[in-house]
């Protein structure tokens, strides 16, 4: 059985079950249910520039992150070793590394500290043991955790129909330029329009 975290304050056990309650509202997860599982997380401090987890890594997949001081931001890179694209900065209350947890496949983005942390990880085996002891209550992280995939994919999904709208617009034009041009070359072939120099 796990034992309550006895090196962290109530005050910061209190604020992390605040704030993990708070990341789903709309779910059944009490401030006592979030009590309960601040009591498997382990507490980290993290410095500022420090990187939380790496795209493609596929080490250290087994855990995931609740912010409860400071921001992360969140990259993705098209290519090993190349610059991310910073796709969000997330606070207080952010569940980072779900994915990892869930599935233990490689980081799907690299997090990086912007500021100092105050964090609760969450790995694979201590989720298992709040399942194993206090199964309504790993229901209910499960369920949390699997609405937070939910509204990320709802929000991949929406990004998505605009780059698609966005592409067709530039194919659109593409395609009237191309219309164009090729009017031109044809007349200029015939003779109707003078080459240009």
């Amino acid at each position: 059985m796990s034992e309550p975290q006895t090196d962290v304050g109530q005050a910061v056990r209190d604020r992390a079950a605040r704030l993990l309650m708070e990341t789903q509202p709309a779910l059944p997860l009490t401030l006592g249910d979030a009590r309960e599982v601040v009591r498997f997380l382990r507490p980290r401090r993290v410095g500022a520039g420090t990187c939380l987890m790496r795209a493609g890594d596929p080490s250290q997949t087994d855990f995931m992150v609740l912010v409860i001081d400071g921001e992360v931001r969140v990259e993705n890179h098209a290519h090993a070793g190349d610059e991310g694209m910073v796709v969000t900065v997330l606070g207080p209350g952010s569940l980072i590394g779900t994915m990892g947890l869930i599935d233990g496949a490689p980081r799907s983005a690299t997090c990086v500290a912007t500021t100092d942390l105050a964090v609760g990880v969450l790995t694979r085996v201590a989720l298992l043991d709040l399942i194993r002891e206090r199964p309504d209550v790993g229901a209910k992280l499960l369920l949390t955790i699997a609405k937070q995939l939910a509204d990320d994919l709802r929000e991949a999904n929406r990004k998505l129909v605009t780059l698609t709208q966005v592409g067709r617009a530039q194919q659109q034009e593409l395609d009237a330029v191309h219309a164009v041009n090729r009017r031109l070359i044809e007349a200029q072939a015939q003779g109707r329009v003078p080459p240009v120099a």
